[in-house]
């Protein structure tokens, strides 16, 4: 498993070659993130779709499209940020991460954040902002507000997932004062 001096590519190492679960028997490849290794902005989402376990990079197909417009409104590119799930491998059917999955996959992504170091991370969705904030709150308690996450309290912000705004449109004026929200905290610095 994952120790504190692993760099990038030993951790991207022990993920491809992870067995920890079961998802390991049906995935395509891993996934373990993709952008700027120094990011201030590390975006977690809650797993890989059948997309991204086909080219092996989160947030790709129209959900991806949607988040780099939201990057693109911020004046962010998508290789000025880091991006992540919260498992590596993709559950059958696009169902949602089982929390024994997340268990198994939680020092990998805790590793990632300590490499990348954020300013702020972003929390994409239910699923992640559950794992990351350890609650059973409704994504609506939980967007709206700054959170603080780990040792170093990095400040976390919660926000729609992008494939619910594409269902849910009228969402996004609402995630879209998040990403200013998670914005200001960066330009209080």
């Amino acid at each position: 498993m994952v120790m504190g001096a692993v760099g990038w590519d030993e951790l991207a190492q022990q993920v491809s070659a992870c067995t920890a679960c079961e998802l390991h028997r049906s995935r395509t490849q891993t996934v373990l993130g993709v952008g700027d290794h120094d990011a201030r902005w590390m975006i977690v989402g809650e797993a890989p779709g059948a997309e991204e376990d086909r080219r092996g990079e989160p947030f790709v197909g129209r959900s991806g499209q949607l988040l780099d417009a939201m990057l693109l409104a911020l004046g962010l590119a998508r290789s000025d940020v880091y991006i992540a799930n919260i498992l590596k491998c993709r559950p059958p059917e696009n169902r949602n991460p089982t929390p024994e999955e997340a268990v198994c996959c939680a020092p990998y992504l805790l590793r990632q954040m300590k490499l990348v170091n954020p300013g702020i991370i972003l929390a994409v969705g239910l699923v992640a902002a559950q794992r990351l904030l350890d609650t059973k709150l409704p994504l609506a308690r939980l967007r709206g507000q700054l959170h603080s996450y780990g040792d170093n309290d990095t400040p976390l912000v919660v926000t729609y997932h992008p494939a619910y705004l594409l269902r849910a449109p009228r969402q996004k004026k609402q995630a879209w004062q998040d990403l200013l929200l998670a914005r200001s905290v960066l330009t209080d610095e």
